[in-house]
């Protein structure tokens, strides 16, 4: 039984990551223009080259953030929590930012049945033109870059996975055309302020503060009695 405890205790850690996905529900809800859409394409947008070869990293996004969430939550539990609570924080306020500003990525047509050409006809079928100003790609990514950067054990090789993968990512959305430069921008902004508050805030304080609030309530409620 003490085993069973032991290995549920382990397990819950990680489970914490379901919040993703379960937060995406609202996401599969506002991808739509019924709303209205706005257009952020600019003249540096357009001189953007579509590169097929760049579907292959933006499918790689998947794995990559909940491999390197995995990997925290194994090694480092306090950036592991920091880390996702600030990838929610940023969803929610991602998800606020497209129910009151839509806007919409145009997309070329694709020509040719390779298999690359498969790959990007898959994501644009699945994932409708909308929800794209922040980039969600693009501040998960960034995220993962300011949590190794905190991690005390970095070395060469984590550092050096993480980069590369998720720099590739972030051109990725700009190379399908996914996304445009000013969703690339708003990204990174959003998931460094987010990133830096969760941070640097004193969670043992606000977890003290928080405790005080709830026995002063039941206190009260007794009191009322």
């Amino acid at each position: 039984m003490k085993e069973i405890r032991k290995y549920i205790k382990n397990l819950m850690p990680f489970c914490l990551m379901l919040s993703i996905p379960i937060l995406n529900i609202i996401y599969c809800f506002l991808n739509n223009d019924n709303r209205g859409s706005h257009n952020l394409v600019t003249d540096l947008d357009l001189g953007i080259p579509f590169l097929k070869i760049f579907i292959l990293p933006y499918l790689i996004w998947y794995f990559f953030i909940f491999g390197t969430l995995a990997y925290f939550c194994w090694k480092d539990k306090k950036i592991y929590y920091r880390t996702l609570l600030s990838l929610n924080l940023c969803l929610l306020i991602s998800y606020g930012i497209y129910f009151f500003f839509q806007t919409n990525v145009p997309r070329p047509d694709l020509i040719g049945n390779d298999f690359l050409t498969m790959l990007i006809s898959f994501v644009y079928n699945n994932d409708q033109p909308y929800n794209a100003f922040p980039s969600i790609h693009v501040l998960t990514s960034f995220l993962m870059i300011k949590a190794i950067n905190k991690y005390s054990a970095k070395n060469y090789l984590n550092v050096a996975l993480v980069y590369i993968t998720a720099i590739s990512i972030i051109l990725a959305t700009q190379f399908i055309k996914q996304h445009v430069i000013l969703d690339l921008l708003s990204a990174i902004v959003l998931a460094g302020l987010i990133f830096d508050l969760v941070f640097y805030v004193n969670m043992e304080g606000l977890r003290a503060w928080l405790k005080e609030q709830y026995l002063w309530l039941m206190m009260k409620k007794r009191s009322e009695i």
